[in-house]
């Protein structure tokens, strides 16, 4: 994101919960570090943050030395991550109580996509805020959807995420069931990429899937996981029968138990393969 940012023409001051990851990519990009996230907020007139998971982004924004702490008036913060809508809502009113505006505006993509510049973006909040920073956020996506109130950005990046963690299970079963059935791994991927299962992830995860020895993590178990809790939960809280993702979260527990939990969501596949299901 900061490459796409910096590319774009926009000046940067980052920080991270892991400093040298902030001087790596200040390196890459000419960008400057802060020491702190309050520091880095209190020189910006739009903070862009992105978090593992809502622990993360509370310690981030409220904690000491914090977003909430160093944000200006009439400045916007923009969370990308994927977290419980009830967090936004937390961190939202700790953003508002410094006379500064909070968008939720999750995204749907992966590193490919980024690097791209071509995410969707689901804008929860004030629709003359996501006008406001509309123009930033296009030098990361191809579309910017506001999809409702404070929070709907998080709720409907929860629904995202269980459509594409269900279809990672089901591409990953698919691949398997074929392989032992005899087709070559790469014909059955073609197969797949080029019939109606044949959704962007297919796509630009096909060398993670065909060459899972080699492939780059994009996105860990841990943090599909961690995705699917939420959203089972989420679902549990409204009502909504998520019978799938429960039986996901299942396998992704297993795979996770076998010692994957660091490796790509892809691996899934491998797990699969392997017959530890």
């Amino acid at each position: 994101m900061a490459r796409r940012f910096r590319g774009a023409g926009y000046e940067l001051v980052l920080w991270n919960r892991d400093d040298s990851k902030a001087r790596a990519v200040a390196a890459d990009t000419g960008a400057r570090t802060a020491s702190s996230a309050a520091a880095a907020a209190s020189e910006a007139g739009v903070v862009v943050t992105s978090l593992a998971d809502d622990a993360a982004l509370r310690a981030v924004y409220l904690g000491a030395e914090g977003v909430a702490e160093g944000i200006q008036p009439g400045a916007v913060a923009v969370d990308t991550s994927t977290v419980d809508p009830e967090t936004i809502l937390e961190v939202g009113a700790a953003v508002d109580a410094k006379g500064a505006g909070f968008l939720d505006c999750p995204v749907s993509g992966s590193v490919s996509t980024v690097e791209a510049g071509t995410l969707i973006i689901m804008a929860g909040g004030d629709p003359d805020l996501i006008a406001r920073v509309e123009p930033l956020l296009s030098s990361i996506s191809k579309r910017v959807i506001p999809v409702g109130k404070r929070g709907a950005g998080a709720a409907c990046k929860l629904a995202v995420n269980g459509l594409v963690h269900g279809l990672n299970v089901a591409l990953s079963e698919a691949l398997v069931m074929a392989e032992k059935s005899g087709v070559d791994r790469e014909i059955a991927y073609e197969v797949f990429a080029s019939g109606a299962g044949g959704a962007p992830f297919v796509e630009y995860k096909r060398e993670a899937y065909l060459h899972p020895e080699s492939a780059a993590v994009a996105f860990t178990l841990d943090l599909v996981a961690k995705d699917l809790e939420l959203i089972t939960a989420l679902a549990a809280e409204v009502g909504a029968p998520m019978d799938q993702a429960e039986t996901g979260l299942e396998i992704v527990r297993r795979a996770i138990e076998s010692g994957m939990g660091g490796q790509d969501l892809s691996a899934i596949a491998v797990f699969l393969r392997r017959g530890e299901a």
